[in-house]
């Protein structure tokens, strides 16, 4: 059955991950040198989708500004979630533009390129997930599979359940609204997992499973930004022209011929890496990002419009977009124990996260697992440490 619709749902804010999604949300934030939507986007162009439904909700306008009308030639449409309610919910805001098959992805995850062509070739009509051999089924639904047919599943479980775990990429018959629509909310809200389980359970044999390899990831926490760019550095998907292997460089960035760039890092469009300055391995630079002279940057994801100061040491460092970071600013990575909505995460991989417009001035020290809110300035001479608030200003 022929599908040509793609719904990415992208209305999430992403609380967990604060305080990089203060001022965007969770899809716009950097995977390697571009946002994670743009990944996902181009998962479903490649499984040949010819048009794109966007279910938008936080920060609306960042994604539409990004996007616009077409994506690699394909019309846009986006429809609104005012509130977050469940994947479910958001999938039935596409109601109204959407008549036919569709494959529906979450906005927040990368995933492999050919697991969204494997379910549209495998989609017969009704409904078919997407699920891969067990992992990590802390944060993913476990799935019971009997030959290609799903036949429980738990959403969330403690510890392992059944052989496989959801991997998030669904398609639906457009009939999939009325299902929705029928399922009972729990706490007011509605996951698409609620009404594919009473599609298993009202119609044995209905729903199939699609065994899918490759990349699959999200951003649940600060440190997972880390994670997803050295996946994605290491199977090349960044954009930049490979002069080396493993060495992506846009053709409008200057490195000087004294820096040195260690495999595998990508330098997006308009960066200047200075004089002596190292940068990799495992680095993403976004664009017009400046390295100054000197600097080491290993293990990090710099965004857009950032300045590392000279002599500046990161490493498994997380910067916004916009950030300043003065001369001999040091980050000397984790583990580190990171606070999270008062819950303490022991020992990540996590040196420090500055979020949009953070400022510093020279010799300023992070703490393994820092968070540094939007806006906030850090004196000259400071050390950091757990949780810096939104527009602090931290001094001596």
């Amino acid at each position: 059955m022929t599908v040509d619709t793609g719904v990415v749902l992208a209305a999430g804010g992403g609380t967990r991950l604060r305080p990089m999604p203060h001022n965007r949300p969770k899809p716009m934030l950097p995977a390697a040198n571009r946002p994670i939507l743009e990944h996902v986007l181009d998962a479903l162009v490649e499984a040949g989708i010819s048009e794109l439904v966007l279910v938008v909700g936080y920060k609306r306008d960042r994604v539409q500004d990004h996007v616009g009308p077409t994506y690699r030639g394909l019309p846009v449409e986006y429809v609104g979630q005012n509130k977050q309610l469940g994947s479910g919910h958001a999938l039935l805001q596409a109601r109204e533009v959407v008549s036919g098959p569709m494959l529906v992805v979450n906005g927040d995850r990368i995933i492999d390129q050919g697991m969204t062509r494997r379910v549209v070739e495998a989609f017969d009509g009704g409904t078919a997930i997407s699920v891969v051999r067990e992992h990590n089924p802390g944060r993913y639904g476990s799935v019971d599979v009997e030959g290609d047919r799903v036949v429980d599943l738990v959403e969330n479980p403690d510890e392992p359940v059944f052989g496989f775990v959801n991997a998030g990429i669904y398609a639906f018959d457009a009939e999939v609204f009325d299902r929705l629509e029928a399922t009972p909310r729990t706490d007011g809200e509605l996951p698409i997992t609620d009404t594919v389980l009473r599609e298993v359970e009202s119609s044995e044999g209905s729903v199939r499973a699609v065994e899918v390899e490759g990349l699959w990831a999200d951003a649940t926490y600060p440190w997972d930004l880390l994670y997803l760019t050295r996946r994605l550095l290491e199977e090349g998907r960044v954009r930049g022209t490979e002069q080396h292997p493993g060495i992506h460089v846009s053709p409008s960035a200057r490195v000087h011929r004294t820096a040195t760039l260690l495999p595998p890092v990508v330098v997006g469009d308009d960066c200047e890496v200075g004089a002596g300055a190292v940068v990799g391995p495992n680095v993403a630079l976004g664009r017009n990002v400046t390295v100054g002279a000197n600097a080491t940057v290993v293990d990090s994801v710099v965004d857009t419009d950032t300045r590392v100061g000279i002599a500046s040491t990161l490493v498994e460092t997380v910067t916004g977009e916009n950030v300043d970071l003065g001369a001999g600013t040091v980050v000397s990575g984790g583990p580190g124990d990171v606070t999270l909505d008062d819950r303490v995460f022991r020992d990540q991989d996590l040196g420090a996260v500055f979020a949009d417009r953070v400022r510093t001035g020279g010799r300023v020290a992070a703490d393994p697992g820092t968070l540094v809110g939007p806006g906030a300035y850090l004196h000259t001479g400071v050390t950091v440490s757990g949780r810096v608030g939104a527009d602090a200003e931290v001094t001596r």
